[in-house]
């Protein structure tokens, strides 16, 4: 009897313990996690906004999906998502120029990046340079994703870009 008391009583203990150590986080890993996955939200949302044509409010939501980007990108710099979504707001907000940048600066980490080579393609469509636009989707070519028969249809004129 007396053993299973302390049996049950350093179980308890234990479960105790590590309910505490689960809620615990390490502020440095889960800061960027946190103001990455906030911005991409933020994107989430501001499409939608697209699409129901309230862009007042979708631009509202890109530039605070900005903000916690370029937060998280001075943190931990050269991540390719972040530079991807960062090109991509910069670009929804008007900045064609250093949405590029952007999306350049992450294709020199990682150059078949799918999201990138699209967006990027798309702002090349945007400000009338197809020839580059078809350089993005040459490399989006063996994906066989959706982003190639988007951005393909884009170039060809069949589709309008939706963002």
């Amino acid at each position: 009897m007396i053993k299973n008391l302390l049996l049950s009583a350093v179980f308890s203990v234990f479960l105790i313990s590590n309910s505490f150590a689960a809620g615990s986080s390490d502020s440095s890993s889960s800061n960027t996690e946190t103001k990455y996955d906030m911005a991409v939200t933020h994107i989430k949302v501001a499409k939608k906004f697209e699409e129901k044509d309230k862009i007042e409010k979708a631009k509202k939501r890109y530039e605070k999906a900005q903000k916690l980007l370029l937060q998280s990108n001075k943190k931990y710099p050269n991540k390719p998502d972040t530079l991807n979504y960062l090109g991509f707001t910069t670009r929804k907000l008007g900045d064609f120029e250093n949405g590029e940048k952007y999306y350049l600066q992450g294709l020199k980490i990682d150059p078949k990046h799918i999201g990138i080579n699209e967006y990027l393609g798309e702002l090349y469509v945007a400000t009338n340079r197809h020839n580059l636009a078809v350089g993005r989707l040459e490399v989006l070519k063996g994906c066989n994703c959706k982003e190639y028969d988007d951005l393909k249809a884009i170039i060809a004129g069949k589709k309008v870009s939706k963002y």
